[in-house]
């Protein structure tokens, strides 16, 4: 794992090659989206053939209740447990984030109260590219679930049986097996086989995250997030954890970025022996497939300060406080913070209970990660009674003037 001077330079090459990916991606998915809308599930056999070597035609789009039942009574008792488990902390979670109705009285005779309704519709993409992520399933499935979405319509290229016997579980039974760019038009427009949704929750590569984008102005969507990020911040630490955080969202996909930041060349050498360390010997026992070395690095920051001022620009979807909350305060930017040396990153992504969708490419700046107020409408109600109207009116009358709206006084004075 290369050592790297944390300069304004090095800072602009690594934003600049996050944005140059992101807008290579947009490309491609536009054409895909395109081709979506244009010619229906037609288009959605062509791209999932090409793309993910799934023929829609010989296996169908849908997975059936039966299959579903199957890939239940696989799993071990274990993955069940453990499934149960995740799915329990995620929902104590959501049912804590979750919006409430409430009502109060502005001024006499006004009263302001809050309705919390579901989306009525959502699609949930899995990623399947190198791996089916079950987890998204549960980080996705059981928020809108405790949210009370009627129809929740789950998508993912290559599910495995661990995938459908969780959908099993959180009683879902639309499962579509087609993924990609191709996967977020279907969801977003519908075709003849698959229904619009209302909105679409996810995470995804760089190409489903800019047909997420570029589908957004027709169909909500939760949030960009797409390839993974981890950032380490520490001056100390013990350098076989923070290797093995690392590691362990490196291998998400080839263009995850894995970075840790800190003032000690100590540190850094010991990280970057401990990197390699690892990555032999899970090569070596053929555990997993990691790339590091082109979108991965440790950066050598002059001060604390500099290091804390990178952070916050990158804004990462992971971060990591190996050495306690003394920098907790600093953090103004990310989409989820572990603090102290035994916050391994992996325990938030299955679970602990936050949820592991994210924002990515520096969308940390202006947003939070999916919560249960994803999956709910607020309405706001307004109820005036005479007296309320009375002491509103001659002010509303001023500033609709004040505007110009004639119209709109017009309105108030016809109740006077």
């Amino acid at each position: 794992m290369r050592i790297l001077k944390l300069t304004a330079k090095v800072e602009r090459v690594l934003l600049a090659a996050r944005a140059q990916r992101d807008a290579g991606a947009q490309r491609i998915a536009a054409r895909i989206i395109g081709d979506v809308r244009k010619r229906g599930d037609a288009a959605l056999e062509h791209w999932a053939r090409k793309l993910d070597g799934a023929e829609l035609g010989r296996d169908g789009l849908w997975i059936g209740k039966r299959e579903l039942q199957q890939a239940l009574a696989s799993v071990s008792p274990q993955f069940r447990r453990a499934a149960e488990h995740a799915a329990r902390n995620i929902r104590a979670v959501t049912r804590q984030q979750m919006p409430r109705a409430w009502s109060m009285e502005v001024e006499a005779g006004v009263k302001i109260s809050q309705l919390v309704r579901p989306i009525e519709a959502v699609g949930c993409y899995i990623p399947g590219g190198r791996f089916a992520l079950v987890s998204t399933l549960l980080m996705t499935v059981v928020p809108a679930k405790l949210a009370g979405v009627k129809r929740i319509v789950v998508v993912c290229p290559k599910p495995n049986a661990e995938v459908l016997a969780a959908a099993q579980m959180l009683g879902v039974n639309a499962v579509a097996r087609i993924g990609g760019a191709q996967a977020i038009a279907g969801l977003a427009y519908g075709t003849k086989l698959m229904p619009r949704v209302d909105k679409i929750f996810g995470p995804g590569n760089k190409f489903v995250t800019a047909a997420k984008q570029l589908v957004s102005g027709d169909c909500a969507i939760d949030l960009p997030a797409g390839p993974t990020e981890a950032v380490v911040l520490a001056a100390d630490g013990d350098a076989r954890f923070i290797a093995a955080d690392l590691l362990a969202q490196a291998e998400h996909a080839p263009d995850a970025g894995s970075f840790l930041v800190t003032t000690s060349r100590r540190l850094a050498l010991r990280v970057q022996k401990a990197v390699t360390e690892q990555l032999t010997l899970l090569s070596a026992d053929n555990l997993a497939r990691v790339s590091i070395e082109e979108s991965g690095a440790i950066l050598l920051a002059a001060t604390t300060e500099s290091a804390c001022e990178f952070v916050n620009r990158f804004a990462p979807e992971h971060l990591s406080l190996p050495k306690g909350g003394a920098l907790l305060e600093r953090v103004t930017a990310a989409g989820t913070v572990f603090v102290g040396p035994l916050g391994a990153q992996p325990l938030g992504d299955y679970a602990s209970g936050s949820n592991h969708v994210l924002p990515t490419g520096g969308w940390a700046r202006s947003r939070a990660g999916l919560s249960a107020a994803d999956f709910v409408k607020c309405i706001s109600v307004q109820t005036i009674s005479r007296r309320g109207f009375a002491g509103l009116a001659d002010d509303v009358i001023t500033l609709s003037n004040a505007e110009g709206l004639m119209a709109h006084a017009n309105a108030v004075k016809v109740r006077q």
